[in-house]
């Protein structure tokens, strides 16, 4: 059974940084997509980033593009988003989500597997 556990999130001021983990487990993911969406209170889940496993092809949100990078660690089978230049508007529950079909969707019911989400508070 797949199984996605996010963690790093917290509060940080505007202008600053977070880095959050994504440890994957139950499968072997060379061939999946994974990805991650943010949710703000009263609004849609959004897409962030993706990584094909297979080829680190990524894909980023033009809200995040320039600010944030996602990338892989094979060994730890761990999928990372490093955010910087934070804005107060990056404010919600992050997601980590994995589609085994390794595809390049960036809508949330392209993907099978949710993991938990992590809060991320960006103060102005």
């Amino acid at each position: 059974q797949v199984q996605l556990v996010e963690s790093g999130g917290g509060l940080v001021q505007a202008g600053g940084s977070l880095r959050l983990s994504c440890a994957a487990s139950g499968r072997a993911f060379s061939r999946y997509t994974m990805g991650w969406f943010r949710q703000a209170p009263g609004k849609e889940r959004e897409f962030v980033a993706l990584i094909l496993w297979s080829t680190v092809h990524t894909y980023y949100a033009d809200s995040v593009k320039g600010r944030f990078t996602i990338s892989t660690d094979n060994a730890k089978n761990t999928v990372y988003l490093q955010m910087s230049s934070l804005k107060s508007e990056d404010t919600a529950v992050y997601y980590c989500a994995a589609d085994r079909y390794g595809r390049n969707f960036a809508t949330p019911n392209g993907y099978d597997y949710w993991g938990q989400g992590t809060q991320v508070t960006v103060s102005s």
